[in-house]
C-alpha cells in the first residue's frame, strides 16, 4: 500500500509592519483618551487653566516640528516614490499634468473645506448693531429681540461639530501610518500622532468642559475623538495589504491626501495658532527645532 506523502503548506506571512501598527493603534487610542479624561479630575477654571495652556503651547510647537520633519523627510518623498512606482505598473510614464502634486493638494483642500465648514456652522451670526451704526440715527427701526436659543443646546451643537471635525483630521492622520510598510516608519509617524493627539485631547476636553458640557458627554466626546486615529491606521493597513497595480495606485492616491493632511495641520493649525501668540516666543522656536532635529536624527540613524 502506497503511503501519501505530506508536505507541510506555509502559512501566510503577515503584512508587513503589522506588530508595529497593531501596537501603535493601541497606543493612539489609550493615551490620547487618558490625556483627554485628565481634566475631567482636575478641571478648575481659574489661574490654574492659564498654565496648563502654556505647558499645552509649548507641548504643540514640539509635535508641530515632528509633524514638520514627519511630512517634508519621510511621508513625502515615500508618497512621490509610491506613487511613481504605481503609475508605471499601469504603464503611465508619460503624464503631462503634475498628478502627484495635485492629489497632495487634494488632500491639503480636503481637510480646509471640511475645518471652514464646521467653523462656518459654530461661528455666531454677525451683531446687528455693527450695521446700524454705519446709518444716521432714527433712518432704521431696531427689529424686535427675537427669543434667544438655549445656550447649553447651542454649545452641544458647537462641540458636536469641533468633534466631528477633529474626528475627520483623526482618520486621515491615521491613514497615514496605516499605509507605511517598514517599521520604522510606522514609528515614526506614530510619534508624530502621539504628540499631537495628546495635546489636542487635552485642549478640547478643556474646551469642552469650558463650554459647560457634563462630564458623561465630555467623556463620550473623547471617546469618539480617540477612536479615529485607529480607525484610519486599520483602514490604511487594509489598502496597504493590496499587491495589484489598481491597490498601489489607490495606496499612492491615499498616501498623498494624508501627506497634504500632515501640511495642513503643520502650517495652518499648529504653527500660526502657536507663534501667533506673543508669549514664549524664543522656546517655542527652541522646541520647534528640537522636534524636526529628533525626526532628523532618527532618519539618519536609520540610514
Amino acid at each position: 500500500m502506497a503511503e501519501l506523502a505530506w508536505s507541510p503548506v506555509a502559512a501566510p506571512r503577515p503584512p508587513p509592519g503589522l506588530g508595529a501598527k497593531l501596537g501603535a493603534l493601541v497606543l493612539l487610542l489609550l493615551l490620547p483618551l487618558g490625556c483627554g479624561l485628565g481634566p475631567l479630575c482636575c478641571f478648575t477654571p481659574g489661574p490654574g487653566a492659564d498654565a496648563h495652556s502654556a505647558v499645552l503651547s509649548l507641548v504643540s510647537c514640539f509635535a508641530g516640528g515632528v509633524f514638520l520633519g514627519t511630512c517634508l523627510l519621510d511621508l513625502l518623498p515615500d508618497y512621490l516614490r509610491s506613487i511613481s512606482a504605481a503609475l508605471e505598473g499601469l504603464r503611465v510614464t508619460q503624464l503631462q499634468f503634475p498628478l502627484a502634486e495635485f492629489i497632495l493638494a487634494m488632500g491639503f483642500f480636503l481637510v480646509l473645506v471640511l475645518e471652514q465648514i464646521a467653523l462656518a456652522q459654530r461661528e455666531p451670526p454677525p451683531a446687528a448693531e455693527e450695521s446700524r451704526s454705519l446709518l444716521p440715527n432714527g433712518s432704521i427701526q431696531t427689529p424686535p429681540a427675537s427669543p434667544s436659543p438655549n445656550p447649553g443646546a447651542r454649545g452641544a451643537v458647537r462641540a458636536a461639530l469641533l468633534v466631528l471635525a477633529l474626528a475627520l483630521h483623526s482618520v486621515l492622520e491615521g491613514l497615514a501610518l496605516g499605509l507605511q510598510e517598514a517599521d520604522g516608519a510606522v514609528l515614526r509617524v506614530c510619534l508624530a500622532l502621539l504628540l499631537h493627539k495628546c495635546a489636542v485631547a487635552f485642549s478640547l476636553a478643556l474646551k469642552l468642559l469650558r463650554a459647560r458640557l457634563r462630564p458623561r458627554a465630555v467623556a463620550a466626546c473623547l471617546a469618539l475623538f480617540a477612536m479615529m486615529s485607529p480607525l484610519g491606521v486599520g483602514l490604511g493597513t487594509a489598502v496597504a495589504a493590496g499587491a495589484g497595480p489598481r491597490q498601489r495606485l489607490c495606496r499612492g492616491v491615499l498616501e498623498g491626501l494624508a501627506s497634504g493632511t500632515f501640511l495642513y495641520i503643520t502650517f495652518l493649525e499648529i504653527l500660526p495658532q502657536e507663534l501667533g501668540v506673543p508669549q514664549h516666543r524664543v522656546p517655542k522656536v527652541i522646541l520647534l527645532l528640537a522636534g524636526f532635529a529628533l525626526v532628523t536624527a532618527i532618519l539618519f540613524i536609520k540610514m
